[in-house]
């Protein structure tokens, strides 16, 4: 069964809803938030993971962390528009451990990525990397983040709704 044809009801948006915000909670400190013995909790849970509605857990790590970094979402299109040329974009983009997000999208640019680098010499030589070795990029625009504004998990309620 695929994660987007997964019925969830209140608890499980409720366990979900914990787990983005505690991931490090305990199975049994989960299971008495909300109101379930461990057993069938742990079942939902299992339910969630095994469904692919919980891809994975893990830290969120701050970005300045290890001192400053630079952050730059960048535009991009690519020469060619046909499956051989995207997928090449993309194998390439996926073995840039600096490119932290890439979306395809619509519009006047094929993809917008988010490189987190230590700099802009870094940022640059990266994207000198890509327009050598073949990734079909056409052009780019690159926009330095200033600060982080907003940044918050998936809205679960908006789930809820599509639902119910």
């Amino acid at each position: 069964m695929g994660a987007g044809r997964f019925k969830l009801d209140d608890r499980d948006i409720k366990i979900l809803s914990i787990l983005q915000s505690e991931g490090r909670i305990s199975k049994a400190a989960l299971a008495e938030r909300v109101n379930l013995s461990p057993t069938p909790c742990w079942e939902r849970l299992n339910r969630l993971e095994e469904s692919g509605v919980i891809e994975a857990y893990g830290a969120t790590i701050a970005e300045s962390a290890y001192g400053p970094m630079t952050v730059l979402f960048v535009m991009i299109e690519i020469e060619n528009h046909r499956a051989d040329d995207f997928a090449a974009f993309e194998a390439a983009i996926g073995e840039v451990p600096e490119i932290t997000e890439c979306w395809s999208i619509s519009g006047g640019f094929d993809y917008l990525c988010k490189f987190v680098t230590r700099d802009l010499a870094a940022y640059q030589a990266i994207v000198d990397r890509l327009l050598a070795n073949g990734a079909g990029v056409k052009r780019y625009f690159s926009y330095p983040a200033m600060k982080p504004v907003k940044r918050t998990p998936l809205p679960l309620a908006m789930i809820a709704d599509m639902q119910g």
